[in-house]
């Protein structure tokens, strides 16, 4: 915490003390320039200082596009979140923007096709499409979308998707059926509600 202002002196085994000048200035080096980490990180250091507790996530995707230069906005959409991708492309084409959106099931794979058992389906005995990130990003690498848009896909389909996808990303809503797509709320209720989260020899 002392590296954000520098009004401590950094504690033993500070991690930022522990980082040699030349890993440093390696890392620095990239948000310099024209190429496209620096332009990110710029872009979006610029929508911190100018909008900080000022804008929903929703307007600050908005403002960080057009400081990218983003136009065409994809967005790998999770099916239980198809309303909220609806809204979303009013609110990008609202503000000049072109939203391309793919829906996780495309493709309509069956889970069992790439080995998932009929148990671990959510209805079995009936098809289940697969959720397929992969297709979704090479769809949106088609399409040459500048900036992709994560709209509630599931643990680790969002890791293949961001593994995949050409355009840089970033995320509108994080996916958590249970708190509203809040997953936050579970560490603030640790004390009481989900303390179930610091038990220890849980086999999940």
């Amino acid at each position: 915490m002392s590296c954000y202002r520098q009004e401590k002196r950094l504690p033993d085994e500070c991690l930022t003390g522990a980082v040699d000048q030349e890993s440093l200035d390696a890392c620095t080096v990239q948000y310099l320039g024209d190429g496209l980490d620096a332009r990110i990180a710029r872009a979006s250091a610029e929508v911190e200082g100018s909008y900080y507790g000022k804008l929903t996530r929703a307007e600050e995707i908005i403002a960080f596009a057009n400081r990218l230069g983003a136009k065409k906005i994809g967005l790998a959409t999770c099916i239980g979140l198809s309303e909220e991708s609806r809204i979303f492309v009013r609110v990008l084409k609202a503000n000049g923007l072109e939203p391309f959106s793919v829906l996780c099931k495309v493709g309509s794979v069956d889970k069992g096709e790439i080995g998932i058992g009929d148990e671990l389906k959510i209805l079995p005995g009936c098809h289940e499409s697969i959720c397929n990130p992969i297709l979704q990003a090479r769809l949106l690498n088609d399409q040459k979308t500048d900036l992709n848009v994560v709209v509630g896909l599931c643990v680790g389909h969002d890791s293949l998707f961001m593994k995949y996808s050409d355009a840089p990303v970033t995320t509108l809503i994080t996916k958590d059926r249970l708190l509203a797509h809040n997953p936050a709320a579970a560490l603030y209720t640790t004390g009481f509600y989900y303390k179930r989260l610091l038990e220890t020899g849980r086999n999940l």
